[in-house]
């Protein structure tokens, strides 16, 4: 994956939006105006920045030393993955999905009904 399919990926889900909120080189992206992913423009290597449940947070920074605590992010709720190549690209997808469901599911139900999530 490079950052034109992990653009491309993150774009294809409902209600997402892509901005620049913090500098000309930090894409972010977010879904009913909450943030589930960003990245750097500027790094040589992919780092994606994604929001993760505290535990299995633990769990993917233990079984994979591409996974670190996230970059300029809570800690406990942020992981940085530094794309390589060498980690399964369905993988990449699956911890893209679990942010992307984890900031909807936090949402409440009215707007979920006006994003039409």
């Amino acid at each position: 994956m490079n950052i034109e399919s992990f653009r491309a990926y993150c774009l294809s889900k409902k209600a997402v939006t892509e901005s620049f909120p913090f500098d000309e080189s930090t894409l972010v992206f977010k879904v009913a105006n909450k943030m589930f992913a960003l990245t750097s423009l500027e790094s040589i290597e992919l780092r994606i920045n994604l929001k993760c449940d505290p535990e299995y947070a633990l769990e993917l920074r233990e079984q994979y030393p591409n996974i670190i605590p996230g970059y300029h992010m809570n800690k406990k709720h942020w992981n940085t993955v530094i794309y390589t190549g060498h980690m399964r690209r369905e993988l990449l997808q699956s911890l893209i999905d679990h942010s992307y469901n984890l900031v909807v599911n936090s949402l409440t139900k009215k707007v979920r009904l006006e994003a039409k999530l």
